[in-house]
């Protein structure tokens, strides 16, 4: 397999440069995920570097690539995995439910009689 020396940017990892493999297209994976053990024998803390494009230079004119550090590392719209229209969507996205609308027993939308009021 090929692997090109590849910097990362931020976190820990800033200003290193590690041989990371290349798929057959010859780009490295989209997201990067280094497992840094615990010295408590805890379970071990994972950093995530996203690709980004690097910064083009004198030589060749094909894209390069370098790993920006994601603080966050949860998954996201550039994260692993495609968004599809019907998929479920995050739990943490969207806006709160309205408690009292969730406590009204009624089943008619707010505002609009029912069909048997007449």
């Amino acid at each position: 397999m090929k692997s090109e020396d590849t910097p990362f940017e931020g976190g820990p990892m800033d200003g290193r440069v590690l041989p990371v493999l290349v798929g057959m297209t010859g780009h490295p994976p989209k997201t990067y995920r280094i497992p840094v053990p615990d010295p408590d024998g805890g379970p071990p803390t994972v950093l995530v570097y996203r690709r980004v494009p690097r910064d083009a230079g004198p030589g060749l004119g094909f894209a390069r690539w370098k790993y920006a550090w994601d603080p966050t590392g949860r998954k996201g719209r550039k994260g692993p995995g495609r968004k599809w229209p019907w998929s479920k969507p995050d739990p943490g996205l969207g806006p709160a439910p309205d408690p009292a609308r969730a406590a009204d027993p009624d089943a008619t939308p707010g505002g609009k009689p029912d069909d048997a009021d007449g």
